[in-house]
């Protein structure tokens, strides 16, 4: 019997395409994480210079996040529409642009706009590339190969911290505030450059009936020729109308409303307490009194590390304990830290350190699952439409977040803002308790389906 051009992709051994696929589609997380962060370096020279009020901060801070879940939103539709590929480039040229233009501001508005549209720029690419590498990930790998988007996401947060903290220290300040905005150009640039070459997803075609260029891709990738037989297959979302307002009712309908909560719940609480404390951090640590020269800054630097650390076990785990316990045990040790620093805000330097750092190393696995679940557990045809509601439908926690914390800090307290954390994770933990399916090994038309996710045997590789 003819494999069929989803056996094929499923089956495949990681190859080296794979390997530069996980670094060209990660460039979008990890310029996700740097911009989102290097602001929160920067801010601290800017409000100096631009005489920015606490309000002024928490909207340059949350501008960028309203744009990516305005861009995650309309593009994901967008990129189930028109394909991936297409709109690869483009939105990385507007990051070029705007990062480079961010470096010119006279006036807090300025600002403000301009982080808008990076975040617009941002919001589009996320599910453009995590689509695609979801759909030429082999499915025993699938899960690690997406982890690597959070993997990266934390080291855009690294290198914005590492950046902020060398120029700090070269010029005794932060002076250089127009340097670090731009730097985010160069990074963009580089990424641009990984993605020459990489190919439009066969599922993407084949979902669409351009049969004959999906066969071409099958063949270039994976040296196999499949013949029309093997690429008739039956759509989970088959007799719905997927275009435009379309592909959202899909995710309102049967059981993938409840995919759609478990997702949205999850991301939420991942995303709100994650982007506030990156973005937010060298203040927050000062708040927990915890500064001097540039040790808030380090402070940041060190948070970010760590999250990358903890990363490596849980790219382990989500392969081999799955998907479930990936997400409900770091969920649950997560809990620890919030609650200790909300029972003990006056806690010693040493205290604060070990609860950030704790947080650090345990958030990576459910980081990871904000990635793979959406993409997993939604077919072809509404997977980036998918992603990009859950990465928007965040993104209103996410800067009601970031754009609140500085005003929290000033009448709340550290302490309370720690509780509203807390509360955040033991949603999560409850909804992924009840209704996180296990996708560990699944093909990925199974995987998007029902009824698998407990029963089928794991793909074997070839």
């Amino acid at each position: 019997m003819t494999a069929t051009y989803q056996e094929v992709i499923d089956s495949a051994p990681p190859s080296r395409f794979h390997k530069r696929l996980v670094v060209a589609c990660c460039g979008g997380p990890f310029l996700d994480g740097y911009i989102i962060s290097i602001i929160g370096v920067a801010l601290v020279g800017i409000s100096g210079s631009l005489l920015l009020s606490s309000s002024d901060s928490g909207m340059a801070g949350a501008a960028a996040l309203v744009g990516i879940g305005l861009g995650a939103l309309l593009f994901g539709a967008l990129t189930d529409r028109i394909g991936r590929e297409k709109m690869y480039a483009v939105d990385l040229t507007v990051l070029v642009v705007g990062s480079v233009l961010c470096a010119l501001v006279n006036e807090a508005w300025q600002l403000i706009v301009l982080r808008l549209i990076l975040g617009l720029a941002i919001g589009a690419d996320l599910p453009i590339a995590t689509s695609l590498m979801t759909e030429f990930a082999p499915a025993r790998r699938r899960g690690m190969m997406l982890g690597f988007a959070a993997v990266a996401w934390a080291a855009g947060g690294a290198a914005a911290y590492l950046v902020g903290w060398i120029m700090v220290e070269l010029s005794g300040g932060y002076g250089l505030w127009r340097w670090m905005l731009a730097s985010g150009a160069v990074f963009a640039l580089l990424v641009v450059v990984l993605r020459r070459n990489v190919p439009e997803s066969p599922r993407w075609l084949a979902s669409k009936g351009r049969i004959t260029q999906a066969q071409a891709v099958v063949r270039r990738i994976y040296g196999v020729d499949v013949d029309e037989a093997g690429f008739t297959t039956r759509s989970s979302v088959a007799d719905t109308a997927v275009s435009g307002l379309g592909g959202l009712r899909v995710l309102f309908r049967g059981g993938y409303l409840k995919r759609t909560i478990m997702c949205t719940v999850l991301y939420i609480a991942n995303v709100t307490p994650n982007y506030a404390i990156f973005i937010f951090a060298p203040v927050l640590l000062a708040n927990f009194h915890l500064s001097g020269g540039s040790l808030d800054v380090l402070g940041g630097l060190v948070i970010t590390v760590l999250s990358i650390v903890g990363a490596f076990p849980a790219l382990r785990w989500i392969e081999t304990a799955g998907r479930r316990k990936t997400a409900l045990i770091p969920l649950t040790v997560t809990l620890v830290p919030f609650v200790a620093l909300w029972l003990v805000p006056e806690g010693p330097a040493w205290f604060v350190i070990v609860a950030f750092s704790l947080y650090a190393l345990t958030i990576a696995g459910p980081g990871m699952l904000i990635w793979s679940y959406p993409n997993e557990i939604f077919p072809t045809e509404v997977r980036a439409t998918a992603l990009g509601f859950m990465v928007a439908a965040s993104r209103i926690g996410a800067v009601v977040g970031t754009y609140l914390l500085p005003v929290g800090l000033e009448t709340i307290g550290a302490g309370n803002v720690m509780l509203i954390a807390a509360i955040l994770t033991a949603a999560a933990i409850v909804v992924c308790y009840f209704w996180a399916p296990e996708t560990r090994g699944l093909a990925l038309d199974e995987a998007a389906g029902f009824g698998h996710a407990r029963v089928r045997k794991p793909v074997r590789e070839s």
